[in-house]
């Protein structure tokens, strides 16, 4: 079974923790299940750090959540702030947006289709308060759920399983869904938006950052909904592909000073060590591995067959794709 999150805060020798604001944002409710929302704002409220503290809590409305669920949520959880976006804005801008508006000197940013670990946002904002020279805290997102489809997406998907670490650790890499900047640090350092990726800007962002900028804690734990249909998993690992093409082209004509941007860790290694996560963490899932390898297989092969299709036309993919989106009924 998974293992419980101890919390080794102790608040009576803590010293205190800086202002914050969460950044929630709905882009990724296109291809969520919209009920996720609520439960990840439920998630929040469980929190041993409640949202109420933060400066504010921005929902960033870019227009995919329809007006009568906002209108809900904010009924249910006062603390919202509902704060609106360019329909244009993309998943990275949209963030920008919100760390401009923001007043926190801690910039937190959560996701509408991930679910946050009691204390979680409590330990994502200690190392701030313990060593004010650390710019960037990521926490741990791990593929949510257990049995054939669930732990195929453990081992293929792109977040890592929980790593079982307990200390604050550098680290070289972060996920937009569950980490926290310094708000100064990111406005004089931000995220690229304007690059050919679907997903993947905060890579190129991490692989350019000077050493030592992310510190990962592994206390601060998320888990993320998989793919929620079969043509939401065929777009999104044939896109992974498309983001990996990109990521290295880019790392390539512009290399990070360092070296952030080559992993050294071989692909059979990294199956290894998701393999050895995942069961330390539930057992199940080695159960379940045989009849979820094929299905990781078939992620896999998208991944190939869409780094393959943007060598040959390096946009056509993500356009493709882009211009499906339009299309579709809101």
């Amino acid at each position: 079974m998974p293992q419980s999150t101890p919390n080794f805060i102790n608040t009576a020798m803590a010293q205190p923790l800086p202002s914050f604001s969460l950044i929630v944002e709905t882009e990724n409710l296109l291809n969520a299940d919209i009920e996720g929302l609520s439960c990840s704002l439920t998630s929040l409220v469980q929190q041993t750090l409640s949202p109420e503290n933060a400066n504010e809590v921005l929902l960033l409305d870019s227009g995919d959540a329809p007006p009568h669920l906002l209108s809900q949520l904010c009924d249910r959880y006062p603390w919202i702030k509902v704060y609106a976006v360019p329909e244009s804005a993309g998943y990275y801008q949209a963030k920008m947006i919100g760390a401009k508006a923001a007043t926190g000197e801690i910039v937190v940013y959560c996701d509408s289709d991930c679910i946050y670990e009691p204390s979680w946002l409590e330990n994502l904002l200690r190392p701030f308060a313990d060593n004010p020279e650390i710019p960037i805290v990521a926490g741990e997102t791990m593929t949510r759920g257990v049995g054939i489809y669930n732990t195929a997406m453990v081992m293929a998907y792109i977040f890592p399983p929980f790593s079982g670490e307990t200390n604050l650790a550098p680290d070289t890499q972060y996920f937009l869904n569950n980490v926290a900047f310094r708000r100064d640090f990111l406005l004089k350092h931000p995220i690229p938006t304007q690059l050919p990726l679907y997903r993947g800007n905060c890579a190129i962002h991490a692989a350019h950052l000077t050493s030592g900028s992310i510190e990962r804690q592994p206390q601060a734990k998320a888990t993320h909904a998989p793919p929620s249909s079969l043509s939401h998993f065929f777009w999104r690992f044939l896109l992974i592909g498309h983001d990996y093409y990109w990521q290295t082209r880019l790392n390539r004509e512009n290399p990070p000073q360092n070296g952030n941007g080559n992993p050294s860790m071989n692909k059979a290694n990294i199956f290894y060590d998701r393999l050895r996560c995942a069961i330390a963490w539930d057992i199940r899932h080695l159960f379940f591995l045989p009849l979820a390898l094929p299905v990781a297989f078939c992620a896999v092969f998208l991944v190939a067959g869409g780094y393959f299709l943007t060598t040959l036309k390096p946009k056509a993919l993500l356009t493709t794709y882009q211009n499906l989106l339009d299309e579709s009924p809101t």
